[in-house]
């Protein structure tokens, strides 16, 4: 057996240890925890600084894997959040009484060990953690080389909040860096109940077709906007602007502008706050022309097939003209990764008929959909953006970490037919 497997066979026994721990010393954890990340921050720092000097600034995964004091305070904050949530364990989801007096309950339960494959966010490693302890599971953690320092410096500080509480530390195992621990981990059918893997669209196809062991995929995020014929454009700018530019490294940003042709002569207005902070555009012929001399020439250019359903991660988007919802509606489907998909329109009709037809985990009517985030939704943190439909879609948090089982409670009944 190879040190890897030693792990995992550590993470699976722990899972007795869980079954085990009330909510309240859950609570205590996650608190200690969130103060701990916070008097450790420049640890920490320190850490994800020699994972940044190994990557180019200009790489896209810069800004996710850089650290700073804010970062931590935010994601210390988001602990101390998912200690004050509801404990999603042991609700009776419905019951029933069979006529023998039988009855039957079916009760949230954790789902067991959890894997989770990414790439360069180590703040995926907190975030991860305290939803798992929270709702009774052990977190197997496979982060990227790019963010191995990182990651190793928070497991440690996970670790010994663990230890002071008296738990097993293999409660957050954090498996190593390279290849090889990625394919034991896939392969760990016996030790692992599901695995998540959160990053580019290559890692998660790599893990769909590799894994033997179940995947909720949190796919890859081809976001668009529609500026309908209705749409206000005061609100349009600023959901476009906020969209694009809040950070553009992550699944929630904007791809692509779909803008209705009736509103061409306000798409330089639309697109205005974009140039300030040198957002390529790659605009079909009908965009360009609108855009052409009002927009920074260098910063413009015609759209080539490519640029759309391309998830650019960057200051880079498209924009397509299209002359009804209808044309809106058949472009997001063709080319949507089914994440977040938003409208700005003062057209109720527009509005509910977009709500309802496009086929996405998060639908926006007149918001930015920088809002698809666990703890934008209340939820305290997440583990991942779902796109699929099976057991769990959108923003995954506490009650998508549960699975259940029937308990079943008599007095002797027996069955013989």
């Amino acid at each position: 057996m190879t040190d890897v497997r030693k792990m995992l066979a550590a993470a699976a026994k722990a899972v007795g240890c869980m079954c085990d721990i009330d909510d309240a010393t859950v609570n205590a954890v996650l608190n200690d925890l969130s103060a701990a990340l916070v008097a450790h921050t420049d640890f920490i720092l320190a850490e994800n600084a020699r994972d940044l000097a190994r990557m180019d600034s200009s790489n896209f995964k810069y800004d996710r894997l850089k650290l700073t004091a804010e970062r931590i305070a935010g994601q210390a904050a988001d602990i101390a959040n998912v200690a004050k949530l509801e404990s999603p364990l042991g609700k009776v989801l419905s019951s029933a009484t069979r006529p023998n007096g039988m009855t039957i309950d079916k009760v949230s339960v954790p789902i067991g060990v959890v894997g989770v494959i990414y790439e360069a966010r180590p703040n995926v490693t907190s975030d991860v953690f305290s939803l798992c302890i929270k709702s009774g599971n052990v977190t197997v953690l496979k982060g990227g080389s790019d963010a191995a320092y990182s990651n190793e410096a928070i497991v440690s500080v996970i670790k010994g909040v663990l230890q002071k509480h008296g738990l097993d530390a293999a409660v957050c195992t954090l498996l190593p860096s390279d290849r090889e621990a990625t394919a034991e981990l896939l392969a760990a059918r016996e030790y692992v109940d599901i695995i998540i893997p959160r990053g580019s669209s290559s890692l998660i196809q790599y893990v769909r077709e590799n894994s033997k062991v179940p995947v909720i995929e949190t796919g890859a995020g081809v976001c668009h906007t529609y500026f309908d014929a209705a749409g206000d454009l005061a609100k349009g700018r600023d959901i476009v602007f906020n969209a694009k530019t809040r950070r553009v490294s992550v699944c929630n940003a904007l791809d692509s502008l779909l803008v209705h042709s009736s509103r061409l002569a306000d798409l330089p207005a639309l697109c205005a706050p974009l140039a300030d902070k040198d957002v390529m555009i790659y605009a079909d012929e009908r965009a360009y022309s609108a855009l052409d001399g009002s927009y920074p020439a260098a910063l413009l250019q015609k759209a080539l097939p490519e640029h759309f359903g391309k998830e650019f991660l960057s200051y880079a988007m498209s924009i397509r003209t299209v002359d009804s919802l209808e044309q809106a509606l058949e472009h997001i489907a063709a080319y949507g990764s089914k994440h977040s998909e938003a409208i700005v329109t003062e057209d109720e009709a527009a509005k509910e008929t977009f709500l309802r037809r496009v086929d996405a985990a998060c639908v926006y009517a007149n918001v930015s959909t920088a809002f698809t985030d666990g703890a934008q939704f209340g939820f305290g943190a997440e583990i991942g953006i779902s796109t699929q439909k099976l057991h769990a879609r959108g923003p995954m948090a506490l009650p998508e970490l549960t699975t259940y089982k029937y308990q079943i409670r008599g007095n002797g009944q027996t069955r013989w037919s």
